[in-house]
C-alpha cells in the first residue's frame, strides 16, 4: 500500500452519492438526539415522539415523498436517512420508519390522489400520527392468509372490518400503543360474497383526544428487550365501519354496488405486486443494522487502541489489545465484511432509487430483481450485526457490559432486526426461489412454494445475475488461468471465481434435489421442499456473498484516488478470504481446495491482519462518525494519538496518515 492515506478521500468513497444528506445530519443532529441510558420506557416513549417532531425539515426519511405533499422526491435519501438516524438512536429511527416508511409509504404506494391529497401533507409534517398494522398473532411472515377480513355493504357503501378471533388481533404494531391516529390495516377483502385477497385500508383508531374509536380496541404490546421508545401495540377490530373510499386501492377497486375490479386479475399477483411497493422498508432495516454494526466496531476499534493487556518480557508497557492476533481476528473480518456490506448497500439504495423514483411504470423484471436483493442483502445485514455487536461487546470487557458505553442498547435495539420486516430464514427462502428458472418467471419471486408438480416441470436452470460491473467481474473471472492452484489466493478474479462456483453448485445441487424429490414423493408437496431447505438456504447464502463481493469490487473500481484504492483492495481480500476460510469444509469436500492450499489461505489472512492492523483507526474513522454521535464514556478520556496522526473532525477535514 501506498506510504500515505488520505481520510478525506476514505471518506467521501464511503458517503457517496448522498454524501450531503449524510453531512447534513452530522450537522444538524445535535445531542438532544441521542439516547437516555436508564430510562423507563415510558420516558423513552415521550422523549422520542417530542424528536420526531423536532427533527428540522430537512433531515429524516420523509424526502421519499413527492415535493407537492412536502418531501424532495428523494427515495435514495430516505434510505441514508434512516441509516444516520440509526446512527444516532435506533428508536428514533424505527419511529420514524414507522411514520414515514411503513405508515406514509403505503399510502403514497397503495393509495390514489384523493388519498395522497387528503393524507400525505399532515404524514409528512407529522400532524397525523400512524400505524402499519399487517402482523397478527397467528400470522407474521405469511401475510397471504392474514384472517382480519373487511367485508362491503352496498347497502351502506362501507366496509366492515373485523377481528374474527384473538390469533387475527394485530400485534407488534409500532406507533399503536400511544401515538398512532390511523393504521393502515391489512386484511381480507370481501365483496359479494367473494374473496379477493388481502388490501389496506386507511382506517382512523383514535380520536383528537386520542380515546380508541368505537369497535376498535387498542393494548400495549409489554415491554421489549430494546427499543424502548417504540410504542408497540395490538389493535383488535370489532365490526369497524369503514367508508368505502378509504380503501387503499391502486391495485384494487369496489364499486358502489360491490363489484370488484382489479389491473391485476390474478389475486395472488396482485398481492405480491402490492408488496413489492414496499420493498423500501426492508432496505432501511438492512442499512439501519449496518449503521449500528459501524458504531460498535468504532467502539471496540478505538478502546482496543487504548486498552492495554499483559506485558512482554522485553517491554516496559503492556501490550495494546488491537496488537493481539486474536484481537485483531475477531474484528478486522467483521470490519472487512462490514465495508463489502456498504458497498451492496449502496448499490441496492441506487437501484432502488432508479427503479421506485420515477413517475412511468415500474419495470417488474427490475422490481423481482430488487426484491430479492433487498430480501437477501437484508439477512445478511442483520445477521452480520447480530453477531458482531456481540462480538464488539465481548472485545471491550467489562467496560462493553455498561450502559453508558452503548454496546448495551446497540445489541438489544438491533436484535429484532432479524425478524423484523421479513423474518431471515423465510427471506433467505425467498432469495434462492427467486435464482430458479421457470419458477421465478411463473410465481415471481415472492410467492409461495407452490405445486409439487411444477419442479419436474419448470425448474431448468438457474439464474446468475450479474452485479453493477457486470463487463469487470466478467473480465477478472476470464483471466484466471486453468490451474487454480497456481493462482495466487488473492487473485481477485480466482476470489470471483470461487464464490460464483460455489453458489451455482449448490443451486445445480437443490435443482436436482427437487426433481428427485418430485418424481418420489408426487403427492407430499410440504416434503419435497421441507426435505431441501438446509440446501435452499446454503444456496440463499452463496448467492448473497457474491452479488456482495461483486459490489465490493464494483465500488473498488469506482475509487480515483489511487491510496484510497489500495487500501479497499487489501480489506476486500480480507473480506473474499475470509468468507472461503468460514466455508472451508464445503470447498475441501468438493475438491475447490486442496489441505494445502487451505492452510496457505490462513496464512495469507493472518498476513492481512498484520497488514491492516495499522490501519484499523483509519477504516473505522472512515465512516465519519461524530464523536458525540458514539455516546461512549470509555472514549470521552480517549489519549491523544501519536503526532503523526492528525486530530479530525466529522465534516471530513484531511487526516494523512503513514502506513
Amino acid at each position: 500500500m501506498p506510504d500515505q492515506i488520505d481520510l478525506a478521500r476514505l471518506r467521501d468513497v464511503l458517503d457517496g452519492p448522498w454524501a450531503a444528506v449524510r453531512n447534513a445530519h452530522r450537522e444538524h443532529l445535535d445531542a438532544r438526539f441521542l439516547p437516555v441510558y436508564g430510562e423507563t420506557g415510558d420516558q423513552a416513549r415521550e422523549r422520542i415522539s417530542r424528536l420526531l417532531t423536532e427533527l428540522p425539515a430537512e433531515l429524516g426519511m420523509a424526502s421519499a415523498f413527492p415535493t407537492e405533499y412536502g418531501g424532495s422526491s428523494d427515495v435514495g435519501g430516505s434510505i441514508i436517512a434512516s441509516e444516520m438516524l440509526a446512527q444516532v438512536d435506533l428508536s428514533l429511527m424505527v419511529k420514524a420508519g414507522v411514520q414515514w416508511g411503513l405508515f406514509g409509504g403505503a399510502v403514497a404506494a397503495l393509495g390514489t390522489r384523493r388519498h395522497h391529497d387528503a393524507y400525505l401533507r399532515d404524514i409528512v409534517s407529522g400532524t397525523i400520527f400512524g400505524c402499519f398494522a399487517m402482523t397478527e398473532t397467528g400470522h407474521g411472515s405469511d401475510v397471504q392468509q392474514l384472517r382480519t377480513t373487511c367485508t362491503y355493504d352496498p347497502q351502506t357503501q362501507t366496509f366492515d372490518l373485523h377481528t374474527p378471533h384473538e390469533a387475527a388481533r394485530k400485534d407488534y404494531i409500532g406507533n399503536a400503543a400511544r401515538d398512532g391516529r390511523m393504521a393502515v390495516v391489512f386484511a381480507q377483502l370481501i365483496t359479494n360474497g367473494r374473496r379477493h385477497g388481502v388490501h389496506a385500508w386507511l382506517v382512523p383508531i383514535r380520536d383528537a383526544q386520542g380515546n380508541p374509536l368505537p369497535g376498535v380496541r387498542i393494548g400495549d404490546a409489554g415491554p421489549k428487550a430494546g427499543l424502548l421508545g417504540v410504542d408497540n401495540g395490538r389493535l383488535t377490530f370489532d365490526h369497524v365501519q369503514v367508508p368505502r373510499d378509504m380503501l387503499l386501492d391502486r391495485y384494487g377497486q369496489v364499486a358502489p354496488d360491490g363489484t370488484y375490479s382489479s389491473p391485476i386479475e390474478n389475486d395472488s399477483r396482485r398481492f405480491f405486486t402490492m408488496l413489492g411497493t414496499l420493498v423500501r422498508g426492508r432496505v432501511s432495516v438492512g442499512g439501519a443494522a449496518s449503521a449500528a454494526t459501524k458504531s460498535a466496531l468504532t467502539i471496540a476499534v478505538r478502546y482496543g487502541d487504548i486498552r492495554r493487556q499483559f506485558g512482554t518480557p522485553d517491554a516496559d508497557r503492556e501490550v495494546l489489545l488491537n496488537d493481539y492476533l486474536a484481537h485483531q481476528r475477531k474484528l478486522l473480518p467483521a470490519l472487512a465484511t462490514t465495508y463489502a456490506l456498504h458497498f451492496a448497500q449502496t448499490e441496492l439504495v441506487a437501484a432502488l432509487s432508479e427503479v421506485q423514483g420515477g413517475d412511468g411504470p415500474v419495470d417488474e423484471h427490475r422490481q423481482r430483481e430488487l426484491e430479492s436483493r433487498a430480501a437477501g442483502l437484508k439477512a445478511a445485514q442483520t445477521w452480520h450485526a447480530t453477531r458482531t455487536i456481540q462480538m464488539c461487546r465481548e472485545a471491550c470487557g467489562g467496560a462493553g457490559y455498561l450502559a453508558e458505553n452503548r454496546l448495551p442498547s446497540l445489541k438489544a435495539d438491533t436484535d429484532v432486526f432479524t425478524t423484523f420486516e421479513g423474518d431471515n430464514t423465510v427471506l433467505s427462502q425467498l432469495v434462492a426461489k427467486g435464482l430458479l428458472t421457470g419458477y421465478r418467471d411463473e410465481f415471481g419471486s415472492l410467492d409461495g412454494w407452490g405445486r409439487a408438480s411444477f419442479v419436474a416441470e419448470q425448474v431448468r436452470e438457474m439464474v446468475l445475475e450479474r452485479t453493477a460491473a457486470r463487463s469487470l467481474i466478467e473480465r477478472l473471472i476470464s483471466a484466471v488461468p486453468g490451474r487454480d492452484d497456481e493462482v495466487a489466493v488473492t487473485d481477485r478474479g480466482w476470489q470471483l471465481k470461487a464464490f460464483e462456483d460455489r453458489e451455482r453448485h449448490l443451486l445445480d445441487g437443490a435443482v436436482r434435489r427437487l426433481r428427485n424429490g418430485a418424481a418420489t414423493k408426487k403427492n407430499q408437496p410440504f416434503d419435497i421442499f421441507n426435505d431441501v431447505q438446509d440446501h435452499v438456504l446454503a444456496v440463499a447464502a452463496a448467492h448473497t456473498d457474491r452479488v456482495t463481493l461483486e459490489a465490493f469490487v464494483a465500488g473498488i473500481e469506482d475509487t480515483t484516488d489511487t491510496a484510497v484504492r489500495a487500501l479497499l483492495s487489501r480489506v476486500c481480500d480480507l473480506y473474499a478470504l475470509s468468507v472461503i476460510e468460514a466455508n472451508k469444509g464445503w470447498f475441501l469436500e468438493h475438491g475447490r481446495l486442496t489441505p494445502a492450499r487451505s492452510k496457505a489461505i490462513t496464512g495469507v489472512v493472518n498476513a492481512l491482519l498484520k497488514e491492516l492492523r495499522p490501519h484499523m483507526r483509519m477504516l473505522v474513522d472512515g465512516f465519519a462518525i461524530p464523536d458525540s454521535w458514539l455516546h461512549c464514556a470509555i472514549l470521552r478520556e480517549e489519549p491523544v494519538r501519536q503526532e503523526t496522526m492528525a486530530t479530525h473532525d466529522a465534516a471530513g477535514d484531511s487526516q494523512v496518515v503513514p502506513a
